[in-house]
């Protein structure tokens, strides 16, 4: 590990170290700050004086890799990010990820610009920094939860743009469905469309994009189905628009064909997403657990 500047850690202001090798949290801090004890380091965890790539953490066991950052003292920069419906699951100089709540929208529209993930996010950086803002990458519906990551710069958000397709390494899905898809595994594959009433719907080629989704049953029972769905493409409302297509409407979903709403929600959540860093090249994997309402109906 490679001090990146060093001061007494009894009264931390900023010490930084990179990251070498694959390792946790705790043991790394230890050696690192082999100077203090086993109870010292503990409470710069539950003072949260602790941060993973400028993200404050007190969790022990957090995982790190090879060119991360840790920090420990306070760091005027690496303020911590709260909100009730974004958490903040990576940041570095060039991209944000995030973990959006059902019911926050990812960008403003005429009715509301401010209670939306972008304008939440660019206070966030501007804080930082007046000069800073952020980047649409791509969008998540209103009620749709889960992950969407943000580009801090013009450059970052055309390059994964322009090369979306070959840079989107994974982007999978978890849904609750009405009735259970047989086959249990399958592909749907058509071209939709948005016609005047802002309502996407399969059409001919002519008239519409290509649009492929896959999916493969977790659980179901006599009325609903836990489904793994992974996209080929991103087209706007692909997965509910397909979902109804196969007779499987999204639960929570009226405009899709939805006729039961036991989740009180479109049961809709982003759980993973596999990308190639448009700057440094790396592979970026993360992934959230299915919510916890989603699993409730096939107990």
């Amino acid at each position: 590990m490679k001090p990146q500047n060093s001061s007494r850690a009894k009264a931390p202001r900023s010490r930084s170290f990179e990251v070498q090798e694959e390792n946790t949290l705790m043991p790394f801090l230890l050696q690192a700050l082999h100077d203090q004890s086993r109870t010292t380091v503990k409470s710069f965890l539950a003072h949260k004086l602790v941060q993973v790539n400028n993200r404050v953490t007190t969790q022990f066991d957090t995982p790190l890799k090879p060119g991360d950052t840790v920090t420990v003292g306070m760091n005027k920069n690496a303020a911590p990010f709260h909100h009730p419906m974004l958490n903040l699951l990576y940041e570095d100089e060039h991209l944000l990820v995030v973990e959006k709540a059902s019911g926050l929208l990812s960008m403003g529209t005429e009715r509301d610009k401010t209670k939306t993930a972008y304008y939440i996010l660019n206070n966030y950086v501007k804080n930082k920094d007046p000069r800073n803002h952020i980047f649409i990458l791509h969008r998540l519906d209103k009620e749709t939860s889960g992950i969407m990551m943000f580009a801090k710069n013009k450059k970052v958000q055309e390059t994964l743009q322009k090369n979306w397709n070959e840079m989107i390494r994974e982007r999978k899905y978890v849904a609750v469905v009405e009735g259970c898809p047989q086959p249990e595994q399958g592909q749907v594959k058509s071209y939709i469309s948005e016609n005047k009433a802002l309502i996407v719907h399969a059409t001919s080629s002519q008239d519409g994009k290509l649009a492929i989704t896959n999916y493969t049953t977790l659980k179901s029972n006599r009325q609903f189905a836990l489904v793994e769905l992974e996209l080929e493409t991103g087209r706007k409302n692909q997965i509910r628009v397909h979902m109804q297509e196969i007779g499987h409407p999204v639960t929570g979903d009226p405009k899709y064909g939805a006729t039961k709403n036991p989740l009180h929600r479109l049961a809709l959540h982003a759980f993973k997403l596999n990308f190639t860093h448009p700057v440094t090249g790396k592979e970026m994997k993360f992934e959230t657990p299915v919510p916890t309402k989603f699993t409730t109906l096939f107990k």
